[in-house]
């Protein structure tokens, strides 16, 4: 296998999965729909479980190698503006399709039965999200943004500390080799974990469960599409003078693994590789790849919940106007970092209804079709979640150009594995 490039395996997977999941459903075999569940579920816990110390431990690393507080600031707020910028592109991109393909129209559910889903967001989760009750609880719930927080903190700590807090730094580092380690034996599985996802997703969901919803699922499907072969070609010529291709050679990885998964946060790994290869500091997508994946969701965030809104907004026989379209806008761009410690686009949605006055069992006649959908919706959040850091990178004048000219001629090998310690005497170089 080590001779079939890795994109290849994952695309074999995908192919073979589909096919066992036809088989499992055409012939109503439960045995097999079970097995290609459990083979798909462990892959995303195995994901998950390396996401927590990885996390913490290379964000401690990095803000320690960063030394300069002051460049850090900087490029946080230079990314967290991209994130702003392009978010509001892509949910403009969702209130378009929706104007133009009117999602909700002669769409026949009953709505009487549809029931508000038990996860609902608001506006104060962003506060009681982002800081932990007790450090312990979380990573035990696995809560990257409570993570993020603290080892943030934790990291600009052990900084103004100094050589007293070398130890523990040492042993950040250390810890951080053995997950490196660890991640890539699980990131060799994609392709069996690729076979189970997709043969459980084909085998649960055939047309006639899609059949009602399929004018909703081709518009958000098609709106993610202009987000990511649009949008963010376009953001890429314009704002950093970068060949689109490039980019998308080097971050086809994680964009085919961030599909299968459905996860962005158990797809950050890849990510971070991938950006990292596309010529971004290391020191850099450290800090950029695990905030984006709790923050960045142009796909669940901004083009989900702008055609959710007005497919629901029409099924319950409600008009839109100017100032509505302005809030979802708004929540869009905002809203997502209120969501940041809670999971799945379902949330963002119920937020989004929440504030425009639509009814929240809106949100749960598309409970149903949500894995199918969640699929491009992950893989345009990761492509955006590579994104920004590759055009601030660009734009900073700290992107190696010629490893991303190259990155998509290498593929991702035990190479990209290797450990590469961050050294404190080589911080982010950032211009004044």
């Amino acid at each position: 296998m080590r001779k079939i490039p890795f994109s290849v395996q994952i695309l074999l997977g995908l192919v073979l999965g589909v096919a066992l999941g036809f088989l499992a459903r055409a012939n109503d075999l439960s045995w097999l729909a079970t097995t290609l569940d459990t083979v798909g579920g462990l892959f995303v816990q195995l994901l998950k479980l390396a996401v927590p110390p990885l996390v913490f431990t290379a964000i401690v690393v990095s803000v320690v190698s960063l030394r300069g507080v002051a460049n850090a600031a900087r490029l946080a707020l230079k990314t967290l503006l991209w994130f702003g910028v392009t978010a509001l592109i892509a949910v403009g991109v969702g209130i378009g399709i929706g104007l133009l393909t009117d999602p909700g129209r002669g769409v026949s559910l009953d709505t009487a039965a549809a029931t508000a889903p038990k996860k609902t967001g608001s506006w104060t989760d962003f506060l009681t999200g982002i800081v932990p009750t007790n450090p312990v609880g979380a990573f035990v719930e696995g809560n990257v943004l409570q993570i993020v927080f603290l080892a943030l903190v934790v990291g600009a700590a052990a900084l103004l500390i100094g050589e007293a807090a070398e130890p523990f730094v040492t042993l950040n580092r250390s810890l951080l080799a053995i997950v490196q380690k660890a991640l890539w034996w699980v990131i060799r599985l994609a392709p069996i974990g690729t076979l189970g996802l997709i043969g459980n997703a084909v085998a649960s969901y055939g047309w006639d469960l899609l059949a009602p919803l399929a004018k909703f699922t081709t518009a958000v499907y098609v709106g993610c599409a202009i987000v990511l072969f649009v949008v963010y070609p376009v953001l890429l010529v314009a704002a950093g003078r970068l060949n689109p291709l490039r980019f998308f050679a080097g971050a086809w990885p994680a964009i085919e693994l961030a599909f299968v998964s459905r996860s962005s946060v158990g797809t950050m790994p890849v990510t971070q590789r991938s950006v990292e290869r596309l010529g971004v500091p290391r020191e850099y997508a450290a800090f950029a790849v695990p905030f984006g994946a709790t923050t960045k969701m142009d796909g669940c965030a901004a083009v989900y919940p702008a055609l959710a809104a007005i497919f629901v907004a029409q099924v319950f026989g409600v008009d839109l106007g100017v100032t509505d379209y302005l809030l979802i806008a708004f929540v869009s761009v905002v809203g997502s970092a209120a969501t940041a410690g809670l999971t799945g686009a379902i949330v963002m949605l119920t937020l989004t209804l929440s504030t425009l006055g639509l009814p929240l069992a809106g949100a749960g006649l598309l409970l149903a079709i949500d894995p199918i959908l969640d699929m491009v919706r992950t893989a345009t959040n990761v492509a955006g979640q590579a994104l920004v850091p590759t055009i601030v990178a660009a734009r900073e004048g700290t992107l190696d150009r010629a490893a991303y000219d190259t990155a998509g001629s290498r593929e991702l090998t035990d190479a990209d594995e290797a450990d590469r310690p961050v050294r404190q005497d080589q911080p982010v170089p950032v211009p004044a």
